[in-house]
């Protein structure tokens, strides 16, 4: 670009004539205006042109990214060839055996002894993951204010708030989380009383919904006992699941399942017989009240077996990781003991 100039005469007179000195210098510094306007316009559309620049997140933002993955999706490493089996024992009249050592039960995985048991222990205190899961069909009409006064007494026996969580899941044709995890008494009662009966029965969609998207899916820092409390009459005339992908999911996800029919006909029934499957399936228990009290009665007995449970953890012998169903026998030395245990697992494919 050349220099600015102005006029040799202009500068001679001295600027003495002020209109004629704005004149030349209009003239003069013409080009110089053009010039510019035509730069800044030019800088204006390349930066216009130019994608914006994305500003660095901050400390903060990224601490917060991390916190809530971590909360969702925690990270528990575990061997995929270690197996942990818990499992109740009682005597000839029902009773709970619960002073039982190692050494006086034998352990058989896909018909093999354990290559190696790594812990075994009584599981009292374990924390519970709890799923009560009640039958909202026509069916269960009759006595069903009652049944919901004695689930609500039986989470206020059971969960331990500060250890404990439970959920609450109605179902007729659909399923419906009245209560999501959590270890508040009251929630989970409000809960129970939200939920109103009508409408057909989905009871193996409700058990595999259950187990794959809630008890599988919670997180858990340390080993836990997940179980399902279901209060139904057993029948089932909506599902898009069959029941044995129903049992399949919950030996998958390791819950047992305890079972409480709302039946009140005097004969058995077909839904009795789906009752006590998922039951023995798991490691749990049917139970058919014939009166009112007895309904209490079952909740009580629950509380009392999920605090009167072993826990073996081991190794199994001849292991491949090909996602295939390996049965589990436990029998006691003792034969007037029992065992309830879960009839199997479904190992996880590598």
């Amino acid at each position: 670009m050349t220099a600015l100039t102005f006029p040799a005469e202009l500068i001679r007179s001295g600027f003495c004539n002020y209109n004629e000195f704005i004149k030349q210098l209009s003239m003069t510094l013409k080009p110089y205006l053009i010039f510019s306007s035509a730069l800044v316009l030019a800088c204006g559309v390349a930066a216009a042109q130019q994608p914006a620049a994305t500003p660095p997140p901050s400390a903060a933002g990224q601490q917060q990214t991390g916190d809530i993955k971590t909360e969702k999706i925690p990270t528990v490493r575990v061997r995929t060839d270690e197996v942990n089996v818990v499992f109740t024992v009682v005597d000839k009249d029902g009773k709970f055996v619960r002073d039982l050592k190692q050494d006086q039960f034998k352990v058989l995985d896909n018909k093999l002894p354990p290559r190696q048991v790594m812990n075994f222990a009584a599981q009292t205190d374990l924390p519970l993951h709890v799923g009560l899961l009640i039958d909202a069909s026509n069916s269960i009409r009759d006595r069903f204010k009652f049944e919901q006064d004695a689930a609500s007494e039986f989470l206020y026996e059971i969960i331990r708030p500060r250890m404990d969580r439970a959920f609450v899941l109605a179902f007729d044709e659909t399923t419906d989380v009245t209560q999501d995890f959590t270890g508040d008494l009251d929630k989970l009662r409000t809960g129970i009383q939200a939920i109103r009966a009508g409408g057909g029965t989905a009871l193996w969609d409700a058990i595999y919904y259950a187990c794959r998207d809630k008890l599988m899916k919670e997180p858990a820092s340390s080993a836990v006992r997940r179980a399902i409390i279901l209060v139904s009459d057993g029948d089932d005339n909506e599902s898009h699941v069959y029941r044995q992908e129903a049992v399949d999911m919950a030996q998958r996800a390791e819950v047992i399942i305890f079972t409480i029919s709302t039946s009140l006909m005097n004969n058995h029934t077909k839904g009795d017989d789906n009752l006590k499957a998922l039951a023995e399936a798991t490691g749990g228990r049917a139970f058919f009240p014939v009166k009112l009290d007895d309904v209490v009665a079952a909740f009580s007995d629950i509380q009392e077996e999920l605090r009167s449970q072993y826990m073996i953890s081991y190794r199994p012998d001849q292991f491949v990781a090909n996602g295939q169903f390996r049965p589990i026998q436990i029998v006691a030395d003792n034969k007037k003991f029992r065992v309830r245990a879960k009839k199997g697992y479904f190992v996880r494919k590598q």
